[in-house]
């Protein structure tokens, strides 16, 4: 369900599609229109009090930098106990079903609880509260990828042995594992082509002193599955040329193109040729569990190999929160590439800390003051705080560490924003937001609920809501130091949405939709602010 293929990000200036868009003059006249707000709001400022900015907003989230950063190390550096842990997994120490399950949560339950205990200890303003909550959720759901899907091969990697030991004893029956192997190198050269042995006269027009010879059935299929796969690739590159992901650069592994086979099929894969069916049935059985434990990209990793600390802090640095064996990768590191996202993210925090000092931080609703007029002066505030924010997690800060990760998929967001700002309904803008955190839950939470507790669809979709109504709670508690629980209301609001978005009558009108959500959007972020600030 959850794939990854080299892909690049929307706003990056180097996707053709993006430079294809008919509205990409609108996105330059948005940065420049900014710009211009931002000059003014520096200019008026430095009339009526002599400075561009008071910076009371710089001095309250830059208190307890020291002790904020120390904490985050520590929180960052704890994640890699999962190494050991899955390594018992893998000798056998530990079943992950169901002993490591609970092992697994309990300690993730432990860090959760530990970061927000420090918090409020600690007694951070919001900023640093928010943050490090945050960076808490991130770091769980990394390990919990990495360990469930490692539990989970771990449980196919003894189902495959299983599996081959019934292949070998069914071999007995047919004189063996060498005679069985035999039997069905035959039968598939047969149905390919037949190759005779020995050594073939020598061609009569063949150069003085030539020799030739027959090559044997494995190294025949071998060269036919390398000439087949170049084939692919070759036909693959072709029909997609025009869609290719490229880069400014650098080249892009795509896990599309065929592999091409250097080695002679594997045992199993032979066995699947057998004349007998039960042979035939676990070869393939054995082949398909084995392929379950290999990279998905170019086969080059093979569980449990995967499991080291080189490859876990690789992990970790890659900026995805579900783990796979393999990943599309690039070849080399872009140095102004990694520059042009660093000055991005400079230049856009800029925007958005004269916005919030200067337009919200000074608006912050109390008891005393008009509801409605609260909503008016922070909507379009909070909504351009909201974009910015956006751009600097999902365009610089993901894409830089992508780049310094060698990952390929860039694909952090869909087109919730562009061509242009198309969301019609809450489920379409939940899927493409945040696709990080909607492949994470969409495998972890959605998926794992349906296969292990055999919940329906709906089912499924509600947990998945309900769990991530519970967590964004969480993270306001922590940063307002209140339980309300208007959020969580407000997220699980969007599952009745959901249902009448998807009538047949409004689904089909694109323009309500469209209007209904960014309506839903300006008045979600003032409506927070005014209840939790003042209520």
């Amino acid at each position: 369900m959850v794939t990854f293929a080299p892909r690049k990000s929307f706003f990056d200036i180097s996707n053709e599609s993006t430079t294809s868009n008919e509205f990409r003059g609108f996105f330059t006249l948005f940065w420049i229109s900014l710009f211009l707000f931002a000059v003014r709001t520096y200019v008026r400022s430095i009339e009526t009090s002599g400075y561009p900015l008071d910076f009371q907003f710089a001095s309250m989230f830059s208190r307890h930098a020291v002790t904020l950063a120390i904490s985050d190390a520590v929180l960052v550096l704890s994640t890699g106990l999962c190494v050991p842990f899955v390594k018992a997994i893998v000798n056998g120490w530990i079943r992950y079903n169901w002993t490591g399950v609970l092992i697994q949560h309990l300690w993730q339950t432990f860090v959760l609880a530990t970061a927000i205990i420090w918090t409020f200890n600690r007694q951070w303003p919001w900023v640093q509260s928010g943050f490090l909550t945050l960076h808490s959720f991130t770091m769980i759901m990394k390990m919990h990828s990495y360990i469930s899907t490692n539990g989970q091969l771990a449980s196919v990697h003894r189902q495959a042995q299983k599996v081959l030991a019934q292949l070998k004893q069914a071999t007995v029956e047919e004189g063996g594992w060498d005679a069985a192997l035999h039997k069905a190198e035959e039968v598939m050269m047969q149905q390919e082509s037949p190759i005779p042995q020995g050594t073939p006269d020598a061609p009569a027009n063949a150069p003085e002193g030539s020799t030739t010879s027959y090559v044997d059935a494995r190294t025949a299929v071998t060269l036919r599955q390398r000439l087949a796969a170049r084939t692919a690739a070759q036909t693959n590159g072709t029909a997609s040329a025009a869609s290719a992901v490229k880069t400014t650069g650098t080249r892009v592994l795509s896990p599309g193109a065929a592999p091409i086979a250097t080695d002679p099929p594997s045992p199993s894969e032979l066995l699947t040729h057998h004349p007998s069916q039960k042979i035939a049935r676990l070869a393939q059985a054995h082949v398909e569990l084995e392929s379950e434990l290999t990279g998905p990209v170019e086969g080059r990793v093979r569980w449990p190999a995967n499991v080291t600390m080189r490859d876990f802090a690789w992990y970790m640095l890659t900026p995805t929160l579900v783990y796979e064996l393999e990943y599309p990768r690039t070849d080399r590191i872009r140095p102004l590439y990694v520059f042009e996202k660093t000055v991005a993210f400079f230049g856009t925090f800029a925007l958005l800390y004269t916005i919030v000092e200067t337009f919200i931080i000074p608006l912050t609703p109390t008891k005393e003051q008009s509801f409605a007029r609260s909503l008016l002066d922070l909507a379009l505030p909070f909504m351009i705080s909201y974009l910015l924010l956006f751009y600097i997690i999902f365009e610089c800060i993901c894409n830089a560490f992508a780049e310094l990760s060698y990952f390929a998929d860039r694909q952090f967001y869909d087109d919730w924003v562009m061509r242009p700002w198309n969301s019609t309904s809450w489920d379409e803008f939940s899927r493409k937001w945040n696709k990080p955190v909607h492949t994470f839950l969409l495998r972890h939470v959605y998926a794992s609920t349906m296969s292990s507790y055999k919940l329906t669809r709906q089912s499924a979709m509600f947990v998945t809501f309900l769990l991530s109504a519970a967590a964004h709670e969480l993270v306001m508690a922590i940063v307002t130091k209140k339980i309300r629980f208007y959020l969580f209301a407000l997220q699980l609001a969007q599952l009745p949405l959901i249902a009448i978005g998807r009538i047949p009558a409004i689904r089909r009108n694109k323009l309500l939709g469209n209007i209904v959500f960014w309506l839903g959007l300006y008045a979600g972020f003032p409506l927070l602010c005014v209840a939790y600030c003042a209520y």
